[in-house]
């Protein structure tokens, strides 16, 4: 059986990788939709003091409320992904738009934020659950196409917003939530479920449980919550640290595309790295090389504006360019009738430890607006890589 199946993923059709990428990056791109907007929102709405990481955390929140119920109910496991991504891609992008159908405060752009994020629990981890069924053999060079989409679809409306800057911001909602449809389209139609699905059983309540009693499984796991601590908050906030340079007052919105968008380089240059070093290799090395940028980011701020991008860029290359190999180590140590559980709970617990450093930073920012405050984004990257150690 199993050979047979080898022979049939050497026939996978050329264009099915692309689709997944393709729909990838639609579908996530509602996720940052409202950071890109937020100057428009805080105008229209007479919004408070730190609503940009609130509103950054509502969608947090509802990624691991979603979650939390895909995986409770292993929904990933016992229907079709493709039907799955396309549902939530469509759900998703409906309450993205509803900002601007619906939206009458700031409760209801909360609201509104949160279910766009409960919908993309169907998206991201599901994206990554189609790709193991498709690509059992060099699954990190796939999952590193795939979460560089992701991270150009959380780049995509800040593209937008500079593209655009004469639009009016319900634009800005529509192209990202048409765009979302379009993805879940694509999956569908033009890609389906591969060759490698296994249904998973019914629903037990042990499940979680007995995800994490395998000890290779906890370790890959523990690497990426690290990662986690630190990768949402800098991607919130780019445009926060940016502003503290007059120079970038015109800009703002394109480099804050280019600086996270470095991350899918990151993520794509990774994922052929690891077919030589291995996931683990790839994933400590970027680990490293952001947790040193945590490091050194204080100092960052007194450097020229040319030397100061390049830092920035550098940092958006690697704080995300481990994600993929992390979920690659997921994905090769779960059970291997619950791997689109074990990645959507991992999604979910590593969400939710991005609501504390977001909101951290939120605060440290609206106290004291200091470059100092992005250290403690550090103990991620050095938890982390302790964490993924122990699977040595």
């Amino acid at each position: 059986m199993e050979k047979s199946l080898q022979n049939h993923i050497k026939t996978v059709p050329n264009h099915i990788l692309p689709f997944i990428i393709i729909s990838q990056f639609a579908g996530t791109s509602l996720w940052f939709a409202g950071n890109a907007i937020m100057a428009d929102l805080q105008q229209a709405f007479d919004l408070p003091a730190g609503s940009l990481g609130n509103i950054t955390s509502a969608v947090q929140l509802g990624f691991i409320g979603g979650t939390l119920t895909f995986a409770f109910l292993v929904i990933a496991d016992r229907f079709s992904p493709s039907k799955v991504f396309f549902v939530s891609a469509t759900l998703g992008a409906l309450a993205n738009l509803s900002i601007y159908l619906f939206a009458d405060g700031y409760w209801g752009i909360l609201i509104f934020r949160w279910l766009t994020g409960f919908f993309l629990a169907g998206v991201y981890p599901i994206g990554m659950k189609i790709a193991a069924d498709w690509y059992a053999k060099d699954l990190g060079k796939a999952l590193g196409y795939l979460v560089g989409a992701l991270v150009l679809g959380t780049a995509f409306p800040h593209f937008l917003r500079f593209q655009g800057q004469s639009l009016p911001w319900s634009a800005i909602l529509l192209t990202t939530s048409a765009v979302a449809f379009m993805g879940g389209l694509l999956i569908l139609f033009g890609v389906g479920d591969g060759p490698f699905r296994k249904k998973g059983g019914q629903f037990k309540p042990g499940v979680i449980v007995e995800i994490f009693s395998f000890r290779e499984f906890r370790a890959a796991a523990y690497g990426y919550f690290g990662h986690m601590w630190e990768l949402y908050a800098f991607w919130a906030f780019v445009p926060v640290i940016l502003q503290t340079n007059p120079a970038f007052k015109a800009s703002l919105s394109l480099w804050s595309f280019l600086i996270i968008g470095m991350g899918s380089l990151g993520c794509m240059l990774g994922g052929y790295w690891s077919l030589r070093k291995g996931s683990r290799t790839v994933a400590m090395a970027m680990l490293l090389t952001s947790g040193l940028c945590c490091l050194f980011s204080p100092l960052a701020f007194q450097l020229p504006l040319v030397f100061f991008l390049a830092f920035l860029l550098l940092w958006g290359f690697a704080v995300v360019g481990d994600s993929p190999q992390f979920s690659t180590l997921v994905a090769q140590t779960a059970p291997p009738l619950y791997i689109g559980s074990a990645l959507t709970i991992v999604n979910c617990i590593g969400f939710s430890i991005t609501i504390f450093s977001i909101e951290l930073i939120n605060w440290l920012n609206i106290q004291y607006a200091s470059e100092w405050i992005y250290w403690t984004l550090l103990p991620g990257p050095v938890l982390g890589l302790i964490g993924v150690w122990k699977r040595k």
